[in-house]
């Protein structure tokens, strides 16, 4: 089972390594705050919490701060 990820430039399939990994256990993988990032399921916006599934394209956003 692979997901296909989306971040800035990079683009590659990955495995998932169980049956509840979720776009949060993918951002502490990568080392990324869900706090500065915005998540896409299959180009729609999703929470931390969902689970990514067999298939999904996972786009992740980073969230530009300024002032």
């Amino acid at each position: 089972m692979s997901f296909l990820l989306k971040y800035k430039s990079l683009e590659e399939e990955r495995e998932i390594p169980n049956d509840n990994y979720t776009i949060n256990d993918l951002l502490k993988e990568l080392e990324l705050s869900a706090q500065t990032m915005v998540s896409k399921q299959n180009g729609e916006l999703v929470i931390e919490d969902t689970v990514i599934e067999d298939g999904d394209e996972i786009q992740l956003v980073q969230i530009i701060y300024g002032g």
